[in-house]
């Protein structure tokens, strides 16, 4: 894999993750909650996000997140 493609994958994991943490951060949770997410990269430059393990609670509260969102769109 080439560097720029490496950099590129990294790139969109980063943002990822920073959306992910930045949806998170104002749900009043501590960052221990969910300091653990982290942006990754295959070996083949695909951007990933691993998301580790996380307190039941805090995927409750993404869940719902999400149901809310998914039921405003329509």
């Amino acid at each position: 894999m080439e560097m720029q493609t490496w950099r590129d994958g990294r790139a969109k994991a980063t943002d990822a993750t920073e959306a992910m943490r930045a949806a998170l951060a104002p749900r009043g949770l501590p960052e221990s909650a969910w300091g653990g997410i982290r942006p990754t990269v295959t070996f083949n430059g695909l951007p990933y996000v691993h998301l580790g393990m996380l307190p039941a609670d805090v995927v409750e509260q993404m869940a719902e997140a999400m149901r809310v969102t998914r039921t405003s769109a329509r």
